[in-house]
């Protein structure tokens, strides 16, 4: 049985700076029509930042949906029509100061289906060059050096909780194994 949902209608509840919400109609496949919430979101990119010693650069700021600061990869969101790979090269540099002789794309993926369209592409950043950061007016974040192995662990206890991060360190530590990297 193909279980694909037909949309009949749909109504924006909200337009905003970097989300709009709608609301739409949907058939189901027995034909019983539902109402589904859709975030629309542009997308975005995620880089973790890996030094020729195995050190990571994070960013710590405060992410005031859920009012704390957390610790997560550089990131951010797509500009309309921006390829990913630019968003990665600039997000970076914005973030970390860092350029990257060696960007790495390890795929993307849904943030929260069930009721966004964000997807994130995650990037791996080898061949570093420091320089400045310069990061957004309203952006305050601090930069913090982890090794993989640590960022590993804090992962896998709960001590990191973005969903971004966790996917660009467990696919990072898979893509090094992989490639005899380390």
């Amino acid at each position: 049985m193909k279980c694909v949902e037909e949309p009949i209608a749909g109504e924006y509840k909200y337009k905003g700076v970097i989300v709009d919400v709608r609301l739409d109609k949907a058939r189901l496949v027995n034909g019983k029509v539902v109402n589904r919430e859709v975030v629309e979101h542009p997308g975005g990119v995620g880089i973790l930042p890996l030094d020729s010693e195995g050190n990571c650069y994070m960013v710590r700021q405060f992410r005031y949906p859920v009012m704390k600061e957390m610790l997560e990869i550089p990131a951010g969101k797509l500009e309309k029509g921006e390829e990913h790979l630019r968003c990665a090269v600039r997000e970076l540099s914005e973030e970390t100061g860092f350029e990257s002789d060696d960007l790495i794309y390890l795929g993307k993926f849904c943030t929260s289906p069930g009721f966004s369209t964000e997807i994130l592409h995650v990037y791996l950043a080898m061949g570093l060059r420091a320089g400045n950061m310069h990061p957004d007016e309203d952006e305050f974040l601090n930069v913090e050096k982890y090794s993989l192995k640590e960022l590993l662990r804090m992962c896998m206890d709960g001590e990191i909780e973005d969903a971004k991060t966790i996917v660009a360190v467990l696919k990072t530590s898979e893509y090094l194994k992989e490639n005899n990297i380390r």
